[in-house]
């Protein structure tokens, strides 16, 4: 791995940034003398406003500021064909105003979406944009092809129209899946490994023939993907094995210096990765930095010093900041007189001057403030702030990731539940959890509170649930502003909220099947579903019929979802999962008084199927936790015997790895609890889909627990 050093350099800050809205404008002239000229910067904030930036002496000057208007959601370079892309374009509600490198607006398009712009791409002529579900493409600002999408349209980008010689819009959609399109025809459908959240042209024009994009998922995976003419090729990708956050950035710049552009790569915990190229042409990372802020775009050029070059990156509380290649830092040794010269004295006295300015101007403000809410007929004004927040499923551990960000600091944010979940430990996360006393009676399961640190504006919780078990996870976050206000955000627990969207369903596996008729509508079923399932579309699908796939993704069981109107047909290799659904739709169709016909097929051989399936993760925490018991009495003996050579290997080996294990039982909490449930509810909801009702074996599956063993448990729970 090659050694790279970037130094950190805060620019300025705006309003919220939100995702792509930063761009660096190129150099006028493209000669070697100027070919590391200072570059400007544009930058789109949630308050409408655009500015574009230029570093002068050091100083972070505007060059121009628009007035504010509407949010803005996208921000991105265009210019027309064989000429310089200088022209800065911003999205906000349903309109795209275009401006000049001076700041002139010379393009004011309202465009006819019913939903507001939330992603666009411009190439040439050919502007493309898309709200939540829809599609438009204007040729010339002309509406020319129109497309709806199954699922939520998170971003979109073209193929270099120039190499491969026709318009070819590419649509990344939450449901995993990057679609081609050809006019206002799907072309074919490309399955990612995760939500895709971002494109981008690989080396920032498609490749040799134009047709390479590289994508980004939700999960924090990169890859690259050639869009043929009739099917798709996946060249490479980088999984998250550091389970770093999701990707929202990406963009190619030779900032090693080499000949050769790397891959730049923002996520929104804040770090930044850069990958060069290994001999096998595949990407290897040699740079990582957390800057601590969600990134919400990243961008190569020359912004501070001619010369040397940096990544500029914008965040998400507005902060622009680069890293620079320039050497910032001076040593000296001892004796060796420090020299500052009149430049950088300069600038040292003009930022003190700010600061006192600053600090008078915020006494006034505070006095002015007290003054006016004293007396009866005082107001107190409620301070108003942006909070960012996601509440993702995470593949590897089975466990939700709930992140929270805000612009101003954090002082606490309490957390309440109205049914069971479990906390658990993330490394990156500094603040002080304290747990309530839960109040069962009234409904709440959890009440816990995080404390966190001083300009703490971002932070991470993990949270497990468990699965039949459904309700709402509200989240009260706290700011350190004056008065005091929250927000309060809510989150649904889902009945099966341990399944992910799958694009291939196991048919050799043995399935249990759930059917359901009656007066219900398409419409109405999907709701159902969607309300039992995670990562679908509230939008009822196009068509008269629907079909999804779903992974558990703690068991990797699977299950098939096929509904139209008056009917709905269900199958999984899990008959607990069959059982949760039942349970659920019945419940909610009673609650619309739509009476049901429930027709059922239970595999005897599923059953041995799924603990098979729980026997690995069984029999390890069984084992992890048989050696955490011995680790106490393991390490008086080692204090009273100056040699443990006589002990055993596998005592040598536990005696030996006894923090890991420690900590990684502590890591853990109620996971053996958890699958003995499982098995529980397995063996309980066999004998209910036979009418009958065995929770006075329990203690005996208990018993067969503690001295597990997999072909006896199989054999108790057909002998009954």
């Amino acid at each position: 791995m090659m050694e790279l050093n970037l130094n950190r350099v805060d620019y300025t800050q705006v309003a919220v940034a939100a995702q792509k809205c930063m761009v660096v404008l190129p150099n006028e002239k493209k000669d070697a003398k100027h070919a590391k000229a200072l570059q400007k910067f544009a930058v789109g904030d949630q308050e409408g406003v655009l500015t574009c930036f230029q570093l002068k002496r050091s100083d972070c000057v505007p060059v121009y500021k628009t007035l504010p208007g509407p949010k803005i959601s996208r921000l991105c370079l265009a210019g027309l064909p064989g000429a310089l892309t200088d022209k800065v374009f911003i999205s906000g509600g349903n309109a795209v105003r275009g401006f000049s490198k001076k700041g002139k607006q010379f393009m004011g398009f309202e465009s006819n979406l019913s939903e507001a712009i939330t992603s666009m791409y411009i190439s040439g002529t050919d502007l493309l944009l898309c709200g939540n579900f829809i599609y438009n493409h204007y040729k010339d600002l002309i509406d020319s092809n129109y497309f709806l999408a199954g699922d939520r349209i998170n971003d979109v980008i073209c193929l270099n129209a120039e190499k491969v010689g026709c318009l070819t819009p590419v649509l990344a959609c939450n449901d995993k899946i990057l679609r081609v399109l050809r006019e206002s025809t799907l072309q074919y459908e490309v399955e990612v490994p995760g939500p895709p959240t971002v494109v981008h042209l690989h080396n920032n024009t498609g490749g040799d023939e134009g047709n390479e994009i590289v994508y980004g998922t939700e999960d924090g995976k990169v890859g690259m993907v050639q869009i043929n003419s009739l099917m798709p090729v996946h060249n490479w990708e980088i999984p998250n094995s550091r389970r770093s956050g999701g990707v929202q950035a990406i963009d190619y710049y030779d900032i090693t210096a080499d000949g050769v552009l790397d891959l730049i790569v923002g996520r929104d915990d804040g770090t930044l990765d850069i990958y060069n190229w290994d001999e096998a042409d595949e990407p290897s990372l040699i740079f990582s930095k957390v800057c601590m802020e969600s990134i919400t775009a990243v961008q190569g050029g020359v912004i501070g010093s001619a010369g040397n070059d940096e990544i500029l990156l914008s965040t998400y509380g507005g902060w622009v900041v680069g890293m620079t290649t320039e050497k910032l830092h001076k040593e000296f040794g001892p004796g060796s007189e420090i020299k500052i010269s009149p430049r950088a004295q300069e600038k040292i006295e003009k930022l003190r001057g700010e600061i006192d300015d600053l600090q008078q101007r915020v006494v006034k403000e505070r006095d002015k403030y007290q003054q006016a809410t004293q007396g009866t007929q005082g107001i107190s004004a409620i301070p108003q702030f942006m909070l960012n927040d996601k509440f993702t499923l995470n593949n590897d551990d089975a466990s939700y990731t709930l992140s929270l960000e805000c612009q101003v600091a954090i002082d606490n944010v309490l957390l309440q539940s109205d049914v069971p979940v479990d906390l658990l430990d993330v490394d990156k996360n500094s603040a002080v959890v304290s747990y309530s006393a839960a109040d069962l009676e009234n409904g709440n399961f959890l009440l816990a509170t995080y404390r966190c640190q001083a300009n703490t504006t971002r932070l991470e919780v993990k949270v497990r649930s468990i699965e039949g078990q459904y309700g709402t996870l509200q989240v009260y976050v706290t700011p350190r502003l004056q008065p005091k206000t929250c927000v309060m955000k809510q989150f649904s627990i889902k009945p099966l909220s341990l399944h992910q969207r799958l694009h291939v369903f196991d048919d050799a596996r043995p399935l249990n099947v759930l059917r359901l008729g009656g007066q219900f509508s398409f419409a109405e079923m999907h709701s159902w579903v969607v309300a039992c399932l995670p990562e679908l579309p509230e939008r009822t699908p196009a068509g008269d019929s629907a079909c999804f796939y779903f992974v558990s993704t703690f068991l990797d069981t699977q299950l098939e979802c096929m509904y139209r109107k008056g009917e709905g047909i269900f199958r999984s290799d899990n008959i607990s999962t069959i059982s949760i659904l039942k349970d659920f739709i019945t419940k909610e169709a009673t609650n619309k008084k739509i009476p049901l016909e429930i027709n059922y097929e239970v595999n005897e051989q599923s059953i041995p199927h799924t603990l098979a399936l729980i026997h690995p993760k069984l029999d390890y925490q069984l084992v992890l936790a048989k050696k955490v018991q011995l680790i106490d009495a393991l390490k008086e003996l080692q204090v009273h015997e100056t040699d443990t050579s006589f002990l055993a290997l596998e005592y040598q080996q536990i005696l030996q790895d006894a923090d890991q294990l420690q900590v990684e039982y502590k890591q853990q909490p109620c996971h053996l609890e958890r699958l003995y449930g499982m098995i529980t509810d397995l063996f309980i909801d066999k004998y209910k889909f036979k009418g009958m009702n065995v929770k006075s074996r329990v203690p005996q599956l208990l018993e067969h627990l503690d001295n597990y063993e997999l072909q006896s448990l199989i054999a108790f729970f057909q002998s009954v």
